[in-house]
């Protein structure tokens, strides 16, 4: 009787089909996992233990060590199950703070890219959220295809984003979405060597022309002379100011034509001839 318990142990043994781990989703893992205990008709602790920890790969068997090396004598199937999901789940802060601040679309789908924000939120973060924070890092001209749409569904807008992106391409989308770079400021034209020159030689050339005509003799000449004339209409013009001031107002204005005189007055024909 024995030896047919024990086959019938090994018979559930080979039917019982453990997934590969996902440390992402802990708790969908022991989910679909215990799908297969229950289609197998596995139901003892000890069994459901040692399923878990043959299965797990070393980096993740060490989260739960302390547990593997010391495990309780009742229930240690749902202590390690519990400390897995505890030890390797993001909490749901650590979620929100992530979909905030780290996530891009990066080469994903817009599609792909809101499942995998709708994931890290979660089911306690509203889907108007959701999908302001997805279509904010969605490429800008996607962006305005969207805008445009305020009535539709996130699943139809999603679908409609990834018809652009197949039409488009995603590469040339990013592209057109990423601002474009600064013009690189154009380099100042330096003066020509050969300007350089001739101006040199131009200013050479006004300069020795400048002194040449300074030191001309007719110049020096006419500047002289023309000095003498000038000296000699000052000491003129002093003398007829000087004899004027002795007239009064009638003469002065009138001269010999002056039917009126107010003293004191020098005026006299004489005088007036002489001062001309």
């Amino acid at each position: 009787m024995e030896d047919k318990s024990n086959n019938f142990t090994n018979i559930e043994t080979v039917r019982v089909k453990v997934p590969p781990f996902w440390p992402d989703e802990p708790a969908l893992w022991f989910a679909q996992l215990e799908g297969q205990f229950s289609l197998a008709n596995v139901s003892a602790d000890s069994t459901k233990y040692n399923y878990v920890v043959s299965s797990l790969e070393f980096k993740y068997i060490t989260e739960i060590k302390d547990i593997v090396k010391n495990p309780p004598k009742e229930n240690k199937y749902e202590k390690v199950k519990a400390e897995l999901i505890s030890r390797l789940s993001s909490s749901q802060e650590q979620r929100v703070r992530q979909l905030l601040t780290h996530e891009d679309i990066g080469d994903r789908k817009p599609s792909q890219f809101l499942r995998h924000l709708q994931g890290l939120a979660g089911p306690n973060v509203p889907d108007d959220f959701v999908r302001s924070l997805w279509a904010g890092r969605l490429p800008t001209h996607i962006q305005v295809i969207i805008a445009s749409q305020p009535k539709s569904s996130l699943d139809e807008l999603a679908t409609l984003a990834d018809t652009i992106t197949d039409v488009i391409g995603t590469s040339q989308i990013h592209q057109l979405a990423a601002p474009p770079a600064p013009p690189a400021p154009a380099p100042a034209a330096a003066p020509a060597s050969s300007e350089i020159k001739d101006l040199k030689r131009a200013i050479t050339e006004l300069t020795r022309q400048v002194a040449a005509l300074a030191s001309s003799p007719r110049t020096r000449s006419r500047s002289k002379s023309g000095d003498t004339r000038w000296r000699r209409r000052s000491r003129s013009q002093s003398h007829d100011d000087a004899a004027s001031e002795a007239f009064c107002w009638y003469h002065r204005k009138f001269r010999e034509n002056a039917t009126k005189c107010r003293a004191p007055c020098t005026y006299t024909a004489e005088n007036d001839k002489g001062s001309h």
